[in-house]
């Protein structure tokens, strides 16, 4: 029996593309020539702010170019223990932990440190810090245009925007079709942004998910924040990523409970069997 949990209308009018994505020691072509897997340890690693060196993190390009005027999601790999000096950015941004803990907002804020699975939002021109305890820490940046510069806080400038911290104890997750069918379909989503059709979503695959998504826009990416997926001859860990440029159908398998931050500019479907 295919159960179906269509990402409807009915509760966001433009649903996301699905880009999953994870930590393994290699990375291949999907079988679909539209799909793209990418691996953590093939990423090009280099320093997020070149005049601080191996003091400030180190960033690797999922999709696009940080350093162009594109779309891009890049890695952010801070040192141990680190504690940025007050800064402002140039373009606003958009963040989700995946390992360690983080912190990041005004310098004089009380400390919020977000653990794995918490999504923030960082506006441009406002100064801000970035902390991580510990070792280990990763995140996933995403930005709407570049470059990516990292400025000083000398530099600010006001705007509209405010930023957004949301730890990952205050997502709510919602099931699309039906909220007392949760447990049957194996998913649940949560609705993060959306702007016009472009938008933004976590996926919960519960631990015995077997099934497919669908994706209908032109791109659907999608970066894996918690569990393990196997997807084709991939074993995908948190870290690694999904890209697919048009339609596709990604046949997955979820062999811990797993998060998926996803990044669509169309519908998507999800399809479970059971």
């Amino acid at each position: 029996m295919t159960t179906k949990i269509i990402i409807a209308a009915t509760i966001l009018p433009l649903a996301a593309s699905l880009l999953a994505s994870c930590t393994t020691t290699q990375s291949s072509e999907a079988k679909q020539q539209n799909v793209k897997v990418t691996m953590t340890s093939e990423v090009d690693w280099t320093h997020l702010n070149p005049k601080r060196g191996d003091l400030a993190p180190k960033a690797g390009t999922l999709w696009g170019d940080r350093n162009g005027n594109e779309p891009t999601g890049f890695l952010l790999k801070p040192p141990s223990n680190f504690e940025s000096p007050p800064h402002i950015h140039n373009i606003s941004y958009r963040g989700v932990v995946i390992q360690g803990i983080m912190h990041n907002d005004d310098p004089n804020a009380a400390e919020m440190w977000m653990p794995a699975g918490s999504f923030w939002t960082q506006p441009k021109g406002h100064v801000h810090i970035t902390a991580a305890e510990g070792i280990d820490s990763l995140a996933y940046i995403e930005i709407e245009e570049g470059p990516y510069l990292v400025l000083p806080e000398a530099d600010h400038f006001d705007t509209d925007e405010r930023p957004v911290n949301v730890d990952e104890t205050n997502i709510v997750w919602l099931n699309p079709s039906d909220l007392t069918l949760v447990d049957q379909f194996g998913a649940q989503v949560a609705f993060l942004w959306q702007e016009g059709e472009l938008n933004g979503t976590f996926i919960k695959l519960a631990a015995d998910f077997e099934g497919t998504i669908h994706s209908t826009g032109s791109t659907f990416r999608a970066v894996l924040v918690k569990g393990e997926i196997e997807y084709e001859d991939n074993d995908l860990l948190p870290g690694s990523g999904i890209e697919a440029v048009g339609p596709a159908v990604l046949e997955i398998e979820a062999d811990a409970e797993s998060v998926l931050y996803v990044r669509a500019d169309g519908q998507y479907k999800i399809l479970s069997e059971d």
